[in-house]
Parts: C-alpha cells; structure tokens; sequence
C-alpha cells in the first residue's frame, strides 16, 4: 500500500495529512475489510481526499463550535476532523472502513494536536455507545439510496434535541429524498452552493444544513 502527505492550507491553520497515493491502492492481507462487506473496489474510497471533504472543512473553519459536542460521520480522511481538533473543538469521529482509525491517529500525531475519539461503527449499531451530540457533521455519505434512511435515523439517535447538522454533497442525487426525512423528523433545512473555495475546479456539490431546538 502506497501513501501520499500533503498539506492543506487554510486561512487560519495548514493541515498536514497522509492519505493512500490514489484509489487504486488495495489492503487487505487479513480480510478485514472483506468480512465486512467493503469489496476491493471501495476500499480505497475511505483513504482519497475528496473534494467534499475539503469543502466541509473549510465550513468548519469559522462554524461557531464552542461548547458543542461535535460528530463527524463516515469520516474517511477527516479533514475537517482535523481542522477543528486545531480549534481545540470538541470532536468524535466515526467510520465503518478498519483503516481509517489508523489513519487518523498519524494524521494527529502529525499535525501534533490531541487525542481525537474514534469509533469504526456501522449506521446499523444500535449500542454504539457515542451519546448525544450538538453539532453532526460529513461529506459525501449519501451517495446510495438506501442511506437515507440508515444516515436520518442515525443522526436521530445521536442528535441532541438542540442540534445542527452539516452535510456536504457532491450532487449524488439523494439529498432532496433525505431532506424531505429531516423535515419529517421535525428539522429545519437550508441548503446553499459553495461560492468560494481553494480547491483546483469549481465544486458543483450543496452544503446541506439542518437545524432544531
């Protein structure tokens, strides 16, 4: 397995981050991954940086965070997991790929920052043990069908009755069926394009916003 590091800067902090080179790299000597049903051909989703997720990231580099108990779900990379670890934020981050624990424990180790919580969970798990959280963040997780009910009832479980949840999406086509849930599950939802942002081509994605209490 090949990796690549590489800094991200932003206005405030830069983030140093290891990533896999490219998403044709493949790992998986025990079966890890494949006893959990992560084919090979997903496998090096988790370990890319995706546009989203920087897009998210810089969201979170001026969201107001403080006294917030903050989640990142299916955090892959967690770019903007680290962005407010350096903003002494209070975040936990979650992913169901068994690398991406590692992952991220170098990656803070790198950026010299504290410890960040992590828990390799599926939105399935029941008796995950994360409690209730105010602010519930990610990037392009909705990009199958039948995660929108998996991801709302998730959220739900982990949402505390004041809470806000961010998503950036790339445009899979899902997020108008998901909204529609939220709404039903009594949030208020705002959604805007990205104006401004570092990356390389323009993002076509929406940053998604939800909101109740």
């Amino acid at each position: 397995m090949r990796v690549r590091y590489q800094t991200i800067e932003f206005q405030s902090v830069d983030i140093h981050i290891k990533t896999l080179r490219d998403s044709q790299e493949f790992s998986d000597p025990l079966g890890e991954a494949n006893a959990l049903g992560i084919s090979s051909a997903q496998w090096s989703l988790f370990g890319v940086l995706w546009d989203s997720g920087k897009v998210l990231a810089l969201v979170m580099e001026s969201y107001e965070v403080s006294g917030k108990r903050i989640l990142e779900i299916g955090c892959g990379m967690a770019l903007a997991s680290l962005l407010l670890n350096s903003r002494q934020a209070n975040i936990t981050a979650t992913d169901y790929h068994p690398e991406a624990g590692s992952f991220l424990a170098e990656n803070v180790r790198l950026n010299q920052g504290q410890q960040i919580p992590f828990l390799r969970t599926s939105w399935q798990n029941q008796e995950d043990g994360l409690g209730k959280f105010d602010l519930l963040i990610g990037a392009d997780i909705l990009y199958e069908r039948d995660h929108i009910e998996l991801l709302s009832e998730f959220i739900e479980r982990h949402a505390n009755p004041k809470c806000e949840i961010v998503l950036v999406d790339p445009g899979r086509g899902n997020h108008a069926a998901f909204s529609k849930k939220m709404l039903k599950l009594g949030y208020q939802h705002s959604q805007e394009t990205v104006q401004e942002s570092n990356l390389e081509r323009a993002f076509k994605g929406t940053i998604l916003r939800y909101k109740r209490g």
